[in-house]
């Protein structure tokens, strides 16, 4: 098989789809891998050590990679121009980021019209459940969520004039995450290490159990307050927060909007907002999606919202390597068998195919974007 990786276009995205360790392993069984020139420079990592990895050719016109592969392999959900090159992938397979509930609807009517195999990260499942391709980018994303709005509490941008750590004789900075999923439960670690006071919300008593349990291993349960969300208590503790973290999650759908303009508008200002939420549409009703480029803008009281769609992307080094990780396991089932073989063979891995011969194979994606007309069964386009 033919492996195509392009340089990520979207806005500051320095992360690459695929690191030389990655190509050496598929190249040692069999497969090709051709390279964007300068895809990996975000990352640390040059042209030359995918050269001496075993790469094909590393090209500087994108469109010939999208045009020659059998397979594309990305960070981020195509933007721009690579919606124009998506009519190169007909019968052919995109692995990456998409997000489709909470992004335009024009990509998912492009994937839908040229009949890409689109996979997606975000939506595989692991053997034991769990979502191992998003998992080690939500823990990027739960740290730099917490790092971003500590820059943004600070009085030169606006902020309220405070750090997250511990001053003597001054209350601690009051951080409230709302999500008890990896990118919530990593934000709530990183905050309380800080020595901020944490309020957790998670919906899921049982979880809610399993964390106060693993945060009392981890020294941390006197600085991080679990709770139950509701309506009744998100109305009455978030405006207290002076950096209100969204971290929902509904695997494969676009976030609720949990967080109303009631309670915004009852916050004090300076405060800050970071959407982790954002790549699904946001869980605020206020949250739009920001870039690296200008990562925020203010409420009307004052409240500063980040609301970056790709918050990894500036940590690339990290992140590129942590990714390739978890995606070569499945890029190399693909490889090996084809798309179909492998998806008939991993359940969890079919999990993460959302647009299939010009149909939207995950139903809450059909649901969200009001295309339910497109929707039928992987299995059923498989028999």
């Amino acid at each position: 098989m033919l492996i195509g990786v392009p340089k990520e276009i979207k806005n500051n995205e320095q992360r690459v789809a695929i690191t030389p360790i990655g190509v050496k392993a598929l190249v040692a069984t069999g497969h090709r891998v051709v390279l964007e020139a300068g895809a990996g420079f975000g990352s640390g990592i040059s042209d030359q050590n995918f050269v001496d990895a075993g790469v094909s050719g590393i090209f500087t016109e994108p469109e010939l990679i999208w045009r020659a592969a059998d397979l594309i392999l990305k960070v981020k959900e195509p933007v721009g121009p690579e919606l124009e090159f998506l009519k190169y992938l007909k019968g052919k397979t995109l692995f990456t980021y998409l997000h489709l509930s909470g992004v335009s609807k024009e990509l998912t009517e492009a994937l839908l019209r040229h009949k890409v195999a689109a996979l997606a990260y975000e939506t595989v499942e692991g053997k034991r459940g769990g979502l191992p391709l998003l998992r080690p980018m939500s823990e990027v994303a739960g740290v730099i969520a917490v790092e971003e709005g500590a820059h943004y509490l600070k009085r030169q941008y606006g902020g309220r004039g405070i750090t997250l750590g511990r001053i003597t004789g001054v209350k601690p900075a009051t951080v409230v995450v709302v999500g008890g999923g990896t990118a919530g439960v990593k934000a709530a670690e990183t905050a309380a290490g800080m020595g901020a006071s944490v309020i957790l919300f998670e919906v899921n008593y049982e979880k809610i159990m399993r964390l106060r349990v693993q945060f009392a291993e981890e020294g941390l349960l006197k600085r991080i307050n679990l709770m139950q969300s509701d309506e009744d208590s998100l109305m009455q503790i978030v405006p207290w927060a002076d950096l209100l973290i969204g971290a929902v999650l509904v695997p494969g759908a676009a976030a609720p909007k949990i967080i109303t303009k009631e309670m915004i508008a009852k916050m004090k200002t300076g405060s800050v907002v970071v959407d982790i939420s954002i790549d699904q549409g946001g869980c605020t009703e206020l949250s739009r999606p920001t870039t690296h480029s200008e990562p925020t803008y203010r409420t009307e009281n004052g409240v500063i919202f980040y609301c970056v769609t790709n918050m990894p992307g500036q940590a690339s080094l990290q992140s590129t390597y942590a990714l390739t990780s978890a995606t070569l396991p499945y890029l190399l089932k693909i490889a090996e068998g084809g798309l179909e073989t492998a998806v008939k063979n991993d359940p969890g891995l079919a999990k993460g195919v959302n647009t299939y011969e010009g149909h939207i194979t995950y139903e809450q994606v059909a649901k969200d974007l009001e295309m339910t007309g497109y929707y039928k069964p992987l299995e059923e386009l498989l028999k």
